[in-house]
């Protein structure tokens, strides 16, 4: 009997990011091949940002996103701040954060795939964003220094992660007193156990390997943030919810 490894679990989520990134290169619009969900689904995608943000990007950022909700609109983003958006896909997040926080301003992309990294520099080009930048990397092995960001961002993408402990740990790393978690994620009733969780989705799928409510509260405080906020927006399977997280460092 063959068993799935946390190493398999990644690279398929690499594989996945990379396909639907050449698909948008190549013209075809996106595939069926993205993690949370495909388009035309208003559970996921860009149909979860307001019109006026869609219109003002390049055509490549709305279509590239496989997101599940809109964490630039709770992350209360403030002129000259530094946001790292972990996971950050064909760039979308980041291009709109660094709009926000102006060219006093920096945000970084960080994405551990070659391909959508590609994408996303090209797009945030195309859209004249000149304080975005890129990093390879993984979200459980931030490549930034400690207490080096003002606020941390991700669109349903800590769920895929197969070592979420240690993403809890680096985004508290990171960040400077003070600083602030805006996520967007698929959250599981407390209700569902692993099991249930696996029974209504795949693990690429960011269903399988969604926390609990409570397990991402937790999961938070144990790290030392404060403020801890779960909040269920919508559903997307029996029991299954995207959800906004929030969370605070303490000032010191």
């Amino acid at each position: 009997m063959s068993t799935t490894t946390a190493s398999d679990v990644r690279e398929e989520v690499r594989r996945r990011y990379a396909e639907s990134a050449r698909a948008l290169k190549e013209g075809s619009g996106g595939c069926d091949c993205s993690c949370c969900g495909s388009e035309p689904d208003a559970r996921f995608g860009r149909t979860l940002y307001r019109i006026e943000q869609r219109v003002e990007l390049p055509d490549a950022a709305t279509l590239g996103s496989l997101g599940c909700g809109n964490p630039t609109a709770v992350a209360e983003l403030r002129e000259g701040e530094t946001v790292l958006d972990l996971g950050s896909g064909g760039g979308i997040d980041v291009i709109l954060s660094a709009k926000r926080v102006g060219p006093s301003g920096l945000a970084l992309g960080l994405d551990m795939t070659d391909e959508m990294l590609a994408l996303a520099r090209a797009t945030a080009l195309e859209a004249g964003v000149k304080n975005a930048l890129f990093l390879k990397g993984l979200i459980e092995d931030v490549p930034l220094p400690a207490e080096s960001v003002d606020v941390v961002i991700s669109n349903c993408v800590v769920n895929l992660s197969t070592d979420k402990a240690a993403v809890f740990a680096e985004i508290a790393r990171v960040l400077k007193p003070g600083g602030r978690v805006g996520v967007s994620d698929i959250v599981a009733e407390d209700r569902l156990t692993p099991t249930d969780r696996g029974e209504r989705g795949s693990y690429v799928g960011c269903i399988a390997g969604a926390l609990s409510k409570t397990e991402y509260e937790e999961g938070l405080r144990e790290v030392g943030l404060e403020d801890v906020a779960v909040v269920f927006t919508h559903e997307v399977a029996d029991g299954m919810h995207a959800a906004i997280v929030q969370a605070v460092k303490a000032a010191g």
